[in-house]
């Protein structure tokens, strides 16, 4: 038995990989559905015909059930459920996290996990509330990995997930990420974070996932508990995310509520079904409604709205395009805003797992001039060999007594024509230029500066820049023609 992951493809720190779980393999990014046994709105055998790969189930209510504890231990877990692909179990964390207290050890779930076939199994690790204090959240996570040892030294050769706990401090959070990869764990979810995501916590969500990450090994698989709704999942992979489980959609079935890519609605209030998928393409909005078969059929459509948006991240990361997905989505809700600023504070550290070379660069408002792709040009823009007086161009004409003249173009800065065809610059999209942009190739111009100290530089631009540039680069001469 043996858990192992292939990364394949990478685009900030998302990443494309092959989870192998004994003889069966997951392509990642993936969502894993919950199941519930005694609740299926949609069966595991449907969700394999519609791509699933691999699910996740709660063995503390499969060990509680009076229909399915026997037949689970004599016949598996996957013949019951009907389904071929992975399936992980939690230990009961969840009602632990609910309820406060669960009647079971952890060597009980350990040993019933393993009895009942699961391909990965998870230690009762203790989900510390985003609110707990510090002392709370230092001794629950003490117990975490007390338990996490105890089940590494009781089955040796499981294919165990190391919980990374800690509350909100990403101190803890990290520390927990190193204790958890020095026990040699290839699988690592993120655990307790479902209140954050609940509360549209996703500036804390970004802080907290980051800060495990940086304990933990870059070819660990790392899980993100509970994360149930497809308007965040290109935020989470962008963070190198690789895994989620979420019951949102048969929860938000049950509600009434209609998943989209960016948001979700009340099917009372819905006039049409703007989703290619086979339910709405089938009928109505009126029609849903008054459906005998309205959860199953939402649930349905929830589960296809989620797996089309996994399969969207996976080729955006193949095309080099997750930024733009991230920026696209994380505008759906000034909270997931809050989000992805967060997230582009951390810039150098993504840089050093993002692409060197990518399809496109798409500029999308200031928030991407704060890009990995930026900050790698402007940190390798010294590499860039000059003479004694260099001119830094804006429309790309020259002027005489210039040993070198470079081209410019924001929100990178300046480049010698050679470039004009290469990765980031010519790959590049930009509207018309405004303040943010120029202010960041003002940047670059710096860096260049910086780089080439004996040089003298001047900036060739338009009457309208000039204070711009003279405030951004006062180390320069500026030239411009008044109109």
């Amino acid at each position: 038995m043996a858990i192992t992951f292939e990364v394949l493809h990478k685009d900030i720190a998302g990443r494309v990989g092959r989870l192998r779980v004994n003889e069966k393999t997951v392509r990642t990014p993936a969502l894993l559905p919950v199941v519930n046994p005694h609740l299926p709105l949609v069966t595991p055998r449907e969700m394999q015909e519609m791509g699933v790969e691999a699910l996740i189930t709660n063995a503390y209510i499969f060990r509680r059930s009076t229909e399915y504890h026997d037949r689970a231990l004599e016949e598996g877990l996957h013949k019951v459920l009907d389904f071929d692909g992975a399936i992980m179990t939690d230990s009961g964390s969840f009602q632990l996290s609910v309820y406060g207290e669960v009647e079971v050890s952890n060597q009980d779930t350990l040993e019933f996990q393993q009895a009942i076939g699961s391909d990965i199994i998870v230690p009762l690790d203790i989900p510390t509330p985003p609110d707990a204090g510090r002392e709370r959240a230092e001794r629950e996570l003490a117990v975490t990995m007390e338990r996490l040892r105890e089940a590494r030294e009781l089955f040796p050769d499981a294919n165990l997930a190391g919980p990374v706990q800690g509350g909100i401090f990403t101190d803890l959070r990290e520390e927990a990420g190193r204790a958890v990869q020095d026990l040699d764990l290839a699988f690592c979810p993120i655990g307790a974070v479902v209140p954050l995501m609940e509360n549209y916590r996703y500036r804390e969500l970004v802080e907290v996932v980051l800060a495990a990450k940086r304990g933990l090994s870059p070819a660990t698989a790392v899980h993100l508990f509970g994360a149930g709704h497809p308007s965040m999942f290109a935020l989470a992979v962008a963070m190198g995310c690789d895994l989620f489980d979420s019951a949102a959609y048969a929860l938000f079935a049950r509600e009434g509520r209609y998943i989209t890519p960016h948001g979700s609605f009340k099917i009372d209030e819905l006039a049409e079904l703007p989703c290619p998928c086979r339910v709405c393409r089938s009928m109505t909005a009126d029609e849903l409604r008054k459906s005998g078969d309205r959860e199953r059929l939402l649930a349905l459509h929830n589960l296809y709205v989620s797996l089309a948006e996994i399969a969207r991240i996976r080729q955006a990361i193949q095309d080099g395009t997750l930024w733009e997905l991230v920026d696209e989505r994380c505008r759906s809700h000034p909270r997931l805003l809050d989000g992805y600023r967060e997230l582009l504070a951390h810039t150098a550290d993504l840089e050093r797992d993002d692409a060197v070379s990518k399809r496109r660069f798409f500029y999308r408002g200031s928030e991407s001039c704060r890009r990995t792709e930026v900050l790698r040009f402007h940190e390798v823009i010294g590499r860039i060999s000059v003479g004694e007086r260099v001119l830094v161009s804006f429309d790309g004409n020259g002027a005489p007594g210039f040993d070198t003249v470079l081209n410019f173009k924001p929100p990178f800065g300046p480049y010698p024509t050679e470039l004009a065809e290469t990765f980031p610059v010519g790959q590049s999209e930009v509207p018309e230029w405004d303040d943010d942009m120029v202010r960041s190739g003002c940047a670059g111009i710096r860096a260049l500066m910086e780089a080439h100290p004996e040089s003298r530089f001047a900036v060739r631009c338009g009457e309208d820049w000039v204070r711009l540039i003279q405030e951004e680069v006062p180390g320069a001469e500026v030239l411009y023609e008044q109109v």
